[in-house]
């Protein structure tokens, strides 16, 4: 009879060994794989975007642009080749938002500071204000790590242009002021190809560690 019971028990064992095999293989086999979209300008809410560009739903990439970083250096398209990249809009004496802004892109840099492939790139969206000497300095206040992050300064009308017609993030301020803006609380995730992949209220701890695990996605696929 104790035989009888200790081969009915080792049936069961196995039997729940091969139902949880059975359940866990359905389970990976029927759960959605992650993706991230491709963004192009119809996808994205029209107040952000130039209207010259607007139509365009297809093979959308970062143009080239040529900019001077914190440290008095041109920055270009090539310092950003095959890399991910998060691209964001601030200026220096900014109040409201872009403080929690730029403590969570520290938070980004710390996260990826020893992996080479990823980098952060902020557009002031007041050229005429945030000089070179002017962007060296907030940059030393916040920890930024020269060879991880550049901070842009420049012609306000080419800022303009990457912001409304390659990043599809900012919003156009006062019509009669010429190349006026309104930046607004996203990042930007560009990913190795020049394509926009992802928008993120980088005001938000939540959205910050969102924004961590798809670039680890990029990274992996």
């Amino acid at each position: 009879m104790k035989s009888f019971f200790n081969k009915y028990l080792k049936f069961i064992g196995l039997w729940l060994v091969f139902s949880i095999i059975v359940i866990s293989l359905f389970y990976f086999a029927l759960k959605p794989k992650k993706t991230l979209p491709i963004y192009n300008p119809s996808d994205v809410n029209p107040e952000l975007v130039d209207t010259t560009v607007q139509y365009i739903a297809k093979n959308h990439f970062i143009a080239d642009f040529s900019f001077t970083n914190q440290n008095g250096k041109t920055i270009t398209q090539k310092d950003y080749e095959r890399k991910v990249y998060v691209a964001d809009f601030f200026f220096t004496t900014c109040k409201s938002i872009c403080p929690k802004m730029t403590t969570n892109l520290v938070d980004v840099q710390k996260a990826f500071l020893n992996n080479p492939k990823v980098k952060l790139l902020s557009f002031s969206v007041m050229p005429d204000i945030d000089s070179v000497s002017v962007l060296k300095d907030y940059a030393e206040l916040n920890g930024v790590v020269d060879t991880k992050w550049n901070l842009v300064t420049g012609d306000k009308k080419a800022i303009y242009t990457m912001a409304r017609k390659s990043y599809l993030a900012v919003k156009q301020g006062k019509p009669e002021e010429q190349y006026d803006m309104v930046h607004t609380e996203n990042f930007v995730l560009v990913d190795s190809q020049k394509r926009v992949r992802g928008f993120y209220d980088g005001t938000k701890k939540e959205e910050i560690q969102r924004l961590i695990e798809d670039i680890n996605w990029l990274l992996e696929n």
